[in-house]
């Protein structure tokens, strides 16, 4: 059986050296383990992971871990944003290699403000809102899903979440709506509720649209954000689960574990990840 330190092993050879040899040492070896028979899922970061940075930090932590693919968070780019902003941020990205892949967490608790959410991702010019409308917005979103052929993927948050803790309670409601409803699955959450990930994978596929990567320390409400392989997850069982359904959406790690200093276990989780997928 491989353990832990043998996938980050087989994760970091595909990771920028620079970032991750400070962290990870003598991790960063070539094992000679098998490679992956799969191409390897897409990886992406969910903008709450840089809470406390500016986008110009933000930037730089992505390329240190050869991450390309980000969803944008508010605190970078307003929901009110002028049309110069908006250039100017994804100008930014654009030069440093990082496509803009959808936004939020939006929440939505009005028909004025699923409005502004689809107005705000047709203006940034993305197909997908990651967000959290109320029950009775459902209807009125997805009205806005065909007005503007922008999916809506939402996001569970865990046991104490009255709308959606686990993927089931928004996947009842969109299951029979506009196939451009969907999931984003919080697989740390989702295992915080006693669902593997895996299962959640598989269970809800026809409609998983985005995922946020994180581990957690124990399955039940108690479970407390760590670094990607640390924790209770099965990540092989969710990452054959993946290759099971043929998963073309992205992989977004939101790490919350140490917010005023992520990058050494965002290179941890994103160097383990990557370990189980080159063995799997």
């Amino acid at each position: 059986m491989i353990n832990r330190r043998k996938f980050i092993q087989a994760g970091t050879v595909g990771m920028a050296a620079p970032a991750a040899l400070p962290f990870l040492g003598k991790a960063a070896v070539n094992t000679g383990e098998k490679t992956a028979k799969h191409e390897p899922l897409k990886l992406g970061m969910a903008g709450y992971t840089f809470l406390n940075f500016d986008l110009p930090a933000s930037i730089k932590m992505m390329q240190r871990v050869n991450v390309k693919n980000l969803s944008i968070k508010d605190f970078h780019l307003p929901l009110d944003s002028s049309p110069e902003k908006i250039k100017e941020v994804l100008g930014e990205l654009s030069a440093a290699g990082i496509t803009a892949y959808a936004v939020g967490v939006i929440y939505m608790k009005s028909r004025e403000e699923v409005d502004r959410a689809f107005n705000y991702a047709k203006a940034v010019g993305v197909d997908m809102i990651v967000g959290v409308p109320n029950y009775d917005l459902i209807d009125y979103t997805e009205q806005k899903v065909k007005e503007h052929n922008i999916k809506i993927a939402i996001h569970n948050h865990g046991p104490m979440d009255k709308l959606y803790p686990s993927p089931k309670e928004a996947y009842d409601r969109i299951s029979k709506k506009d196939k451009r409803m969907g999931l984003c699955i919080d697989i740390g959450h989702t295992q915080r509720t006693g669902l593997a990930p895996a299962e959640a994978v598989v269970q809800f596929k026809d409609r998983l649209f985005d995922l946020h990567i994180k581990d957690v320390t124990a399955a039940n409400n108690d479970g407390q954000a760590i670094d990607v392989g640390r924790g209770v997850i099965d990540f092989p069982a969710f990452e054959r689960a993946l290759y099971k359904i043929n998963y073309q959406g992205m992989c977004s790690f939101e790490y919350e574990l140490n917010m005023k200093d992520p990058l050494p276990g965002i290179a941890e989780s994103v160097g383990y990840f990557k370990g189980v997928m080159n063995t799997i």
